[in-house]
């Protein structure tokens, strides 16, 4: 596990296209099947422990917002053969386990990560109704070495900043987790820079 922080994409960057497996429902998702509405995109995976930290908020928070309209995709990203805690089997028992209401998705060929830089679990993008960049940065200062609680305020700060149609957060900090496990020979021009 190599603690890697987020590459921070410019905001106002629009949402790269996806169209990725959910496992648990067997069906593909796009991004396009969010016109319209606010999108918030989290990488994240199974068994890392930055993820594991805030998975029971996060999926409250994304219980929250979807309520208020927000959409809401969690992509997974990992190499799932050195990985096989991330395999699309065990995305399903994530999603039954942990009541996720939004879709959890699988990355297999990692170029979707790559086209949203992402490069550590969890990595947040948050866009606004036209899918351009309005937040990007850490869920809150919590850490799995470290006694801050848990509370998702950053995004909730500009989760609720974008509602209320107002500026994005003028203090956004990287994310910081576990590096995305690329596949060898398939790592990004990003990666460990």
């Amino acid at each position: 596990m190599a603690r890697t922080p987020s590459t921070m994409l410019e905001l106002g960057t629009e949402a790269p296209d996806f169209a990725l497996l959910e496992p648990a429902s067997g069906k593909i998702v796009t991004r396009q099947d969010f016109s319209g509405k606010p999108l918030l995109v989290a990488f994240i995976c199974n068994h890392c422990p930055y993820v594991i930290l805030i998975r029971e908020v996060f999926t409250q928070l994304a219980r929250d917002y979807q309520e208020r309209g927000v959409a809401i995709v969690a992509i997974n990203a990992n190499d799932v053969a050195n990985y096989p805690d991330d395999s699309p089997e065990k995305m399903v028992e994530e999603v039954n386990n942990h009541g996720y209401t939004f879709p959890y998705l699988y990355d297999e060929s990692q170029a979707v990560a790559k086209a949203y830089q992402a490069a550590c679990t969890p990595d947040l993008y948050l866009f606004d109704e036209h899918h351009k960049l309005f937040y990007r940065g850490q869920f809150d200062e919590a850490r799995p070495s470290s006694d801050v609680p848990v509370t998702g305020n950053d995004l909730r700060h500009a989760l609720d900043r974008l509602l209320d149609h107002m500026y994005p957060p003028a203090d956004q900090k990287a994310s910081l987790g576990c590096n995305i496990k690329w596949k060898a020979g398939h790592e990004p021009d990003y990666y460990g820079t």
